[in-house]
C-alpha cells in the first residue's frame, strides 16, 4: 500500500497500517524520522500517479493540493484512498482501531469526526479487560463444544456469559 507524505500526519498513520500487516511505501520529498522503518520501502520525491500502480490502497497524509492528486489518479486506477482530513478526497475512511489479545475494534465516524474516532478508540482501549486472552480463550474452547454438540445459537451467549462469571470466581 502507498503512504503519501513523510510529516507528522503521515508517520501518525504509519504504525496502525504496520500492525495491520500493510506493506508499506512511502512516497514524499522529505521523509520525518518517525518514519524510517525497516519494514518500510522509502522513496524520497514528490508523487507521481504511477506510484499507486500495483496498489489497492493509498493513504493520502500531505498538502490539500497533493491529496487531491493522489485521490484523482487513484481514482482513474480503481484504487482506495483514505484522504487524510479530507473526505472529499477519500473514497475509504480509517476508524480508530484496538487490537488486544486477538480482538479487533473498529470505530469510525464517516470520516467526518476523526478527533471522536480517536477518543472513542481510546476509551475502548481502556474499558477492555487486561484478561482479554482468558475471554478469547474461554470463548474459543466453548465455541468448539458447541460445535460439536450442536448447540443453538440462542443457548450460546448464555452460555458464553456463565463462562466469563466463572473466571471471576
Amino acid at each position: 500500500m502507498l503512504l503519501v507524505g513523510g510529516g507528522r500526519v503521515a508517520a501518525g498513520k504509519l504504525a496502525g497500517l504496520l500492525d495491520a500487516g500493510a506493506h508499506v511505501s512511502v512516497v514524499a520529498p522529505e521523509i520525518r524520522p518517525e518514519l524510517l522503518n525497516p519494514d518500510v520501502r522509502l522513496v524520497p520525491r514528490a508523487f507521481e500517479p504511477a506510484d499507486l500502480d500495483g496498489k489497492w490502497l493509498a493513504v493520502a497524509a500531505a498538502t490539500p493540493p497533493v491529496n487531491r492528486a493522489v485521490a484523482e489518479a487513484a481514482e482513474t486506477r480503481g484504487i482506495f484512498v483514505n484522504a487524510v482530513d479530507d473526505t472529499a478526497s477519500a473514497s475509504a475512511y480509517l476508524g480508530g482501531v484496538v487490537r488486544k489479545a486477538g480482538v479487533t475494534v473498529a470505530v469510525s465516524t464517516d470520516g467526518r469526526a476523526p478527533a471522536l474516532a480517536g477518543l472513542l478508540r481510546e476509551a475502548l482501549e481502556a474499558v477492555l479487560p487486561d484478561d482479554l486472552d482468558q475471554w478469547v480463550e474461554a470463548a474459543f474452547r466453548l465455541r468448539s463444544r458447541w460445535r460439536a454438540d450442536d448447540v443453538p445459537m440462542a443457548e450460546r451467549r448464555p452460555q458464553l456469559l456463565r463462562a466469563l462469571q466463572e473466571i471471576y470466581r
